[in-house]
């Protein structure tokens, strides 16, 4: 297990922020983008997310600012750009700032039901 800080964060964290990464399952967490984060991880392991046009199969594969994520969402298919990293899953407001919607969901623009 690995070993945390006073405040709870792990250091690892820390040391990805000041290097401009982080994990993608943490992100996407923090970024509101799931519920949990053992779901961020299960997405980022179905393949279905792609970093830049090429499919992420790790949990553990390191985002930058300026990056563009593309994957599904409920019935939309969300293209998201990195604005920013976090240190913690905060507010909605907070999380918000993150990203920006590239692709706003609409509904037109919803899945097929198969």
């Amino acid at each position: 297990m690995a070993e945390h800080d006073l405040s709870g964060h792990d250091p690892a964290d820390a040391a990805d922020l000041a290097q401009g990464r982080l994990r993608l399952d943490k992100w996407l967490w923090y970024a509101r983008f799931v519920k949990t984060r053992s779901l961020a991880s299960k997405l980022c392991g179905s393949g279905s997310i792609r970093l830049a046009g090429t499919p992420v199969t790790r949990a553990s594969q390191t985002i930058r600012p300026g990056d563009v994520l593309t994957f599904p969402l409920g019935p939309h298919i969300r293209v998201i750009k990195v604005l920013a990293l976090a240190a913690r899953r905060g507010p909605a407001p907070e999380a918000r700032a993150l990203y920006e919607d590239l692709a706003p969901p609409t509904p037109e623009a919803r899945l097929p039901r198969i």
